[in-house]
């Protein structure tokens, strides 16, 4: 009984999938635009900082500036689901860096746990895709009429 239950259940929520990607997309997109700008518009000492606190030494202030903007424009690419896989991956590896950091810094857990969290997030969505309900399926993918 439990199982039919369960079965009917889930065969119900399966056509929802792709606003369940929406709703990810959009919440974790945004947030990470909320994120990222004040590191954007932070200046060149804001982005030599962040650079160095992830233990690059080389050009700190570029790739201080690229993990910055990986988090903004990512963030917003994330949430329209444009060149979404892209996105995800440069997201991905931006919390690699945020969690490589923390690690070198010796933090515990809960200083790094939103790093290494949020970079499962994004490996689940870099292999899931973007769902329907995006501009890259909208856009790209020819064979659905799109929204």
């Amino acid at each position: 009984m439990f199982a039919r239950l369960t079965s009917r259940l889930t065969s119900r929520l399966d056509r929802y999938r792709d606003a369940g990607l929406l709703v990810l997309r959009v919440g974790v997109g945004l947030s990470f635009v909320m994120h990222g700008w004040p590191k954007v518009v932070g200046g060149p000492e804001r982005w030599a900082r962040l650079a160095t606190f992830a233990g690059i030494e080389v050009l700190p202030t570029l790739f201080g500036f690229m993990g910055a903007l990986a988090e903004t424009a990512g963030g917003l690419l994330l949430a329209l689901g444009l060149l979404f896989r892209p996105a995800a991956f440069f997201l991905l590896c931006t919390m690699a860096m945020a969690f490589r950091a923390h690690l070198l810094a010796g933090d515990g857990f809960s200083d790094f746990s939103h790093a290494l969290e949020m970079g499962f997030v994004f490996a689940g969505l870099l292999l899931a895709g973007p769902g329907r309900y995006s501009l890259d399926d909208y856009f790209f993918n020819r064979s659905r009429a799109g929204f």
